[in-house]
């Protein structure tokens, strides 16, 4: 594991409280604690429908036409796999946030206190690994102001918390890449549990990290890789591709390196979710959540209003 790098202000400290409370309350919950708090009535094994989160909070579910089959908690990121929901959420005061997982009966299994703010969640097709993004600020190398990214994964069969991705080895070109100025963000699962994706960024630009929980490290695939969404049969990766000020979306073929860039044309700063194999979908403005063809053909349309969307499959 390499040395983490420097905090300033309370940044060490308040880490070190937050893990800390963090240990005790998960041994709490998971000795029988609250087991109260539920789900709302969402049917998280309702395949074929779509979880979003409605403009000012609250994960609604529909099927993928638009039609109300029900709701959940307050979110302000969601996602649903393998029976499990994860909602991340912030308290209303400067960077203090919490992410919370439902398990398949709707009961709440897991509340991880969080310092940040909310930014991005995903679950593995199991249900099995949750992972998050929070935006942070106190970095040494950044100026006053400034904010940073911060990732981590939470194992719900083991009770493993690997913290903060910073803790991993990146490589880049076969070789460990030290910098302290590294964050990452936008996490995504392959179906074996263990192998992840998500973005690293560094000295001003930013890779495709292919992760291993097993062994704490992190590769360098690509450039220039944003969001990552790793497609249902674990071949291709939905992201989105930085083009000056504006972001595009676009679909990486993994084994032959192909890129595609998709139909729709405005900017979008979201992490998309595959609806199925041929269909992204993401958020725009308003908010609204729209669907495009991963095949670059066709035209963008609206499903919904709202944001985060997450396919129940």
């Amino acid at each position: 594991m390499r040395t983490p790098r420097g905090r300033v202000l309370l940044g060490g400290t308040l880490i070190g409280m937050v893990l800390a409370l963090m240990a005790g309350y998960v041994v709490w919950r998971g000795a029988g604690g609250d087991a109260g708090a539920r789900a709302g009535n969402l049917d998280l094994h309702r395949t074929g429908t779509l979880l979003h989160v409605k403009a000012g909070g609250g994960v609604v579910q529909s099927t993928m036409d638009g039609t109300w089959l029900g709701a959940g908690p307050h979110c302000v990121r969601a996602y649903a796999a393998g029976g499990t929901l994860a909602c991340l959420r912030g308290l209303g005061r400067r960077f203090s946030a919490e992410l919370e997982v439902y398990g398949s009966g709707g009961h709440s299994e897991l509340t991880l206190p969080l310092w940040g703010i909310p930014s991005r969640v995903r679950v593995s097709a199991s249900g099995n690994l949750v992972g998050w993004t929070v935006f942070r600020e106190g970095d040494s190398y950044l100026a006053n102001g400034a904010y940073s990214t911060t990732a981590g994964i939470y194992d719900l069969r083991s009770g493993a918390h690997y913290g903060s991705l910073e803790d991993f080895q990146p490589l880049l070109d076969g070789s460990p890449y030290r910098r302290q100025d590294v964050n990452y963000w936008g996490v995504t699962f392959a179906e074996d549990d263990r192998t992840f994706y998500a973005t690293m960024s560094s000295a001003g630009s930013t890779w495709l990290m292919r992760g291993d929980l097993a062994t704490r490290t992190l590769t360098a695939l690509r450039r220039n890789v944003e969001c990552p969404s790793l497609s249902p049969d674990g071949t291709r990766i939905a992201y989105k591709k930085r083009n000056g000020q504006r972001w595009r979306l676009h679909v990486l073929d993994l084994a032959t390196g192909a890129d595609t860039a998709l139909a729709e044309p405005d900017h979008v700063d979201d992490q998309p979710a595959w609806l199925d194999p041929h269909t992204i979908a993401y958020t725009k403005p308003g908010p609204a959540v729209f669907a495009v063809p991963a095949d670059g053909g066709g035209a963008p349309r609206r499903l919904t209003a709202g944001a985060s969307p997450s396919p129940v499959r």
